[in-house]
Order: structure tokens, then sequence, then C-alpha cells
């Protein structure tokens, strides 16, 4: 089998030609319409499925990062657990912030939520903090 190499193309778009006179633009636009489908932008369908972009999801995202901070979670990359309890604090503290930055303009579900994960992040840090 013959691998093909990837790589990129270099198009000169300049005007004029190496003699200083007009270049025939029929030419260039005759040579767009043959590039192949193959050399097409990645799809979007090759990326992971997202969550829906919600309040709910934005604070599970900062409570996520808390407890890869607390080293609850592993690294993805090495596959180590590691403590950083300023950047968990820091962390904890954002979302103390939007809770009252956003305070009388959530639903009652959001409330609860961040109310809930706020209490457990807390309980969490102080015990990190004991061992």
């Amino acid at each position: 089998m013959a691998e093909e190499e990837k790589g990129f193309v270099i198009k000169d778009r300049r005007s004029f030609d190496e003699k200083g006179e007009l270049k025939d633009t029929k030419l260039e636009e005759e040579a767009k319409k043959e590039v192949p489908g193959d050399q097409a932008p990645e799809k979007e369908a090759e990326h992971p499925l997202l969550p829906e972009v919600s309040f709910n999801s934005l604070i599970f995202s900062l409570s996520s990062t808390v407890l890869f901070h607390l080293g609850e979670i592993a690294d993805p990359q090495s596959g180590k657990k590691a403590k950083d309890l300023p950047l968990a604090k820091h962390t904890i503290d954002t979302i103390a912030m939007l809770k009252e930055k956003t305070e009388g303009n959530l639903t009652e579900e959001e409330k609860k939520f961040i109310e809930n994960v706020l209490t457990d992040l807390r309980w969490r840090y102080v015990n990190s903090t004991k061992e």
C-alpha cells in the first residue's frame, strides 16, 4: 500500500506573473474547481459529543475541575492524581461568585444544583486539607 502524504499547498494569489504582466484569472478559477474532495476540512462529526450549553453544565464543568485539583480525578494524559489545593479553592470561590452574581436569575432547579455542588465541594476541600 502506498501511503498518501498530507501536507499543504502553496497558491500564488498575486495578480501579476514573473514578467509583471496581468495573470489570466480564468485558469485559476478552473484550478479551484478541480480540488479533490479528500482535501476538505475535517468534519465536526469527528469531535466528541459535547454537553448541552446550560448553567448547570457550566457548574458541573467547574466542579469537575475542583475534583481534579483535589486529586480525586486522574490527569487524562498521565493517569496520575495530583493535589493543588490553592487552585481547588480558587475554583470553588469562582462557583460561589457565580452563585452570588446570578442570585434572583436562576430557576429553582439551578439554584438547588449550585447549592448542592458548593456544599459537596466545600466538604471535599476540608477533608482534603486534613490528609
